[in-house]
């Protein structure tokens, strides 16, 4: 009975067994050479291959103007929540999913999480922090949740904020149904979005000023 290991190649010298081998074992070879290949050119122009180091970056987030140094790879989300300790952002997915790290990029929502730092810099950043008034007002979309107590964990709270605030700079009368569409980029996981849109249409309504409260 042939041997399954052979396939088929008996009496021609090499069986598949060995073939996947020699072949695996040049590919390897192959690979570490060229990645030593690309660190000795690294090397030899004073650069080091593991990329670039940490950079000056200047940001405007809430009206005040900060310079950070930081490398490119670093995202407006873990800038936010880690040097600039504004950590009212939520990274939820980590994937420009969830919405729940939703912050306004000159008045547009944006997820921060899949927006590089470097790439904001001379446009303005507004978190929930920076809604509030400095006499420590709540914003009408905050106070609309506030009294409707539209969130249950409240982890995604944030998000549904800023792209409510966001949406309603283009659209201050929205319909019930407008206002879902308009923030359906955000989701939550307690999933009590007819609480949630009854507390955002109050914060709307809120910002309108035609509250009768």
């Amino acid at each position: 009975m042939p041997n399954p290991d052979d396939g088929g190649s008996r009496g021609r010298g090499i069986s598949r067994r060995s073939f996947l081998q020699s072949a695996l074992g040049t590919t390897m070879i192959d690979a570490a050479s060229g990645i030593l290949d690309d660190a000795k050119a690294a090397e030899s122009v004073g650069t080091p291959a593991s990329g670039p180091g940490p950079v000056p970056v200047t940001l405007k987030v809430n009206g005040l103007e900060r310079t950070l140094q930081l490398e490119p790879r670093v995202t407006l989300a873990e800038a936010l929540r880690g040097p600039l300790g504004l950590t009212g952002t939520k990274i939820g997915c980590d994937r420009a999913e969830c919405g729940a790290c939703t912050v306004l990029i000159d008045d547009v929502p944006h997820y921060s999480c899949s927006t590089l730092t470097h790439t904001v810099r001379n446009k303005k950043v507004v978190t929930v922090e920076g809604l509030q008034s400095a006499d420590g007002t709540l914003h009408p979309v905050q106070q609309g949740i506030l009294e409707e107590q539209g969130f249950q964990c409240a982890f995604c709270m944030s998000g549904f904020i800023m792209a409510t605030v966001g949406f309603l700079k283009t659209n201050p009368s929205p319909t019930r149904a407008e206002l879902a569409h308009g923030i359906s980029g955000n989701l939550c996981r307690c999933q009590d979005y007819d609480k949630i849109l009854t507390a955002l249409m109050r914060g709307a309504e809120l910002s309108r000023g035609t509250s009768n409260a």
